[in-house]
């Protein structure tokens, strides 16, 4: 009974001290914080942000090719998948930042917002930004127009610039946790505006557009390199660093026996390369077996072939297992769990075309051909090509066959290279090469070039899907369709003839 009743109090006792008290308090965990660093949430945005080599988007910029579907296919895509999650981190970093006083991370916020819409607008057209923006707490948000949505990319680059440069000049070393740069912002502040170009250059087709005013904003950042500086080397590329242990390339020893064989190089790729007499094909690919049997050296750049990304997969599988295409360079790219190198988010060589590209249209002065030719000699030092270097060749099997000397002096005076001037043969050389450049690099950048200017040529047939055509948007998310129905619908009749979501449509951008 003592002990019954011993009880009966320490559980009146309990119930008494806890009624006083307020139960929102209660779940709270004393061992655990209370917030979350903006530091750790910008370490989150980088690895969202990281684009891949050898992936999925890579084969549908024609760089390369499944040959057996158990692995994929080389169609493409139907449904966006959109960064909306990701853009709900920026906004609590940007939140914890501004509670903190940590001026560098809102401004990084301002360049992951242009980078994510530049990326959901560029698949899709319209999108929620005015009221996505409001905390996402809306559950409806009604779409922005995809011009408008541009306006605002840009005023979010213009920001994070003037911002950063504030911070630079103040010495500012808030930043934390960025293993992008390294919390170098001078770094950060020439990223912000290589891509802001890269935005402008995104916008040709809408050059005429007083509202956007590319002419006047692309040669403000040329020309003043003071206040809008841009990267001026390799050593300024955004990289992602494969170190082997926590972060594998994403081809390496590990994977190397279950899929090195399924896929082959895309001849849109490859015959780019060859076509040039390109030493950048000796780099990446293996001669093709069947070249080498029929007597072709490693040498021979007619020992290098690309399948065509429109062939039917039966027909590739056939091909390839007749030893008649090119691998990638298989100890190159399987060889190390770290790789052979970086993934290049944004590049020196593309900021090169882009500027040259622009000189080439009218819009800002310049010589278009320096920064052409410096273009195509930053992507030949990414992989070890300069006068005088010595670059071995090996075939599938990984044995060395040859020892090619590189001169890239030979290269930049052939005639199929010499720039042809500011005129549409120029500008072809420019597209050409940036083409070449994006390999295994810089996300669908390769793709939205391509379907903006429609060089180089895609290869297209029953292999790449969509009844042989390259689809030119993606369609929404059928979440959309679900939770977001009106707006949704609003935005397509708007921007599609019958309101269609529709691959083959055109966006806004390209009309």
């Amino acid at each position: 009974m003592k002990n019954l009743i011993t009880f009966t109090l320490i559980i009146a006792l309990a119930f008494g001290t806890y009624g006083c008290r307020d139960f929102d308090v209660l779940p709270n965990n004393p061992n655990r914080s209370a917030s979350v660093p903006p530091s750790l949430i910008l370490r989150g945005i980088e690895s969202d942000l990281n684009q891949e080599p050898w992936s999925l988007e890579h084969r549908q910029n024609q760089f390369w090719c499944c040959n057996y579907n158990y692995y994929g296919t080389n169609e493409y895509w139907v449904k966006a998948d959109l960064n909306f999650l990701t853009l709900k981190n920026v906004l609590k970093m940007e939140e914890t930042a501004n509670a903190s006083k940590k001026a560098s991370y809102g401004a990084l916020a301002k360049y992951f917002k242009a980078v994510l819409y530049a990326r959901m607008t560029q698949k899709v057209g319209d999108l929620p930004l005015t009221d996505a923006l409001k905390g996402l707490a809306d559950k409806d948000p009604a779409y922005d127009t995809q011009k408008d949505v541009y306006i605002q990319i840009l005023k979010w680059l213009d920001e994070a610039n003037a911002e950063l440069k504030v911070l630079i000049a103040n010495i500012d070393t808030s930043l934390e946790g960025d293993f992008f740069y390294d919390n170098d912002l001078t770094k950060w502040r020439k990223a912000v505006n290589t891509f802001t170009l890269r935005t402008l250059i995104s916008l040709s087709n809408k050059v005429a557009d007083p509202d956007l005013n590319i002419k006047a904003k692309f040669a403000a950042i040329v020309n003043n390199p003071t206040e809008y500086p841009v990267m001026t080397s390799n050593s300024d590329n955004m990289n992602y660093i494969y170190n082997g242990t926590t972060q594998l390339y994403p081809t390496n020893p590990g994977n190397k026996g279950f899929d090195k064989g399924r896929y082959n190089m895309a001849e849109t790729y490859v015959k780019g390369l060859t076509t040039l007499n390109d030493p950048r094909v000796f780099v990446t690919c293996n001669p093709a077996k069947a070249k080498l049997s029929s007597g072709l050296l490693g040498t021979d750049f007619a020992a290098y072939v690309g399948a065509p990304s429109g062939q039917s997969l039966d027909d590739m599988s056939s091909q390839a297992g007749l030893g008649n295409f090119s691998y990638s360079n298989q100890k190159r790219y399987y060889g190390t769990l770290a790789g052979p190198e970086p993934g290049v988010q944004l590049a020196y060589w593309e900021l090169c075309f882009n500027i040259a590209e622009g000189i080439n249209r009218g819009w800002a002065a310049g010589n278009a051909d320096t920064y052409y030719q410096n273009g195509i000699k930053a992507s030949m030092s990414f992989y070890g090509i300069t006068d005088g270097a010595l670059i071995t060749v090996t075939n599938q099997d990984e044995v060395a066959i040859a020892t090619v000397t590189a001169s890239v002096t030979n290269y930049l005076a052939q005639t199929s290279v010499v720039y042809a001037g500011n005129n549409p043969a120029g500008l072809n050389q420019i597209l050409t090469q940036k083409y070449l450049a994006f390999f295994q690099n810089s996300g669908q950048e390769a793709y939205f070039n391509y379907r903006r200017t429609g060089v180089p040529a895609f290869n297209a047939g029953p292999g790449t899907g969509n009844t042989g055509v390259i689809p030119r948007r993606w369609l929404y998310p059928s979440d959309e369709s679900f939770y977001n129905s009106a707006n949704l619908n609003a935005a397509l009749a708007r921007q599609f003839t019958n309101g269609v979501d529709d691959v083959n449509s055109e966006l806004w951008i390209n009309k």
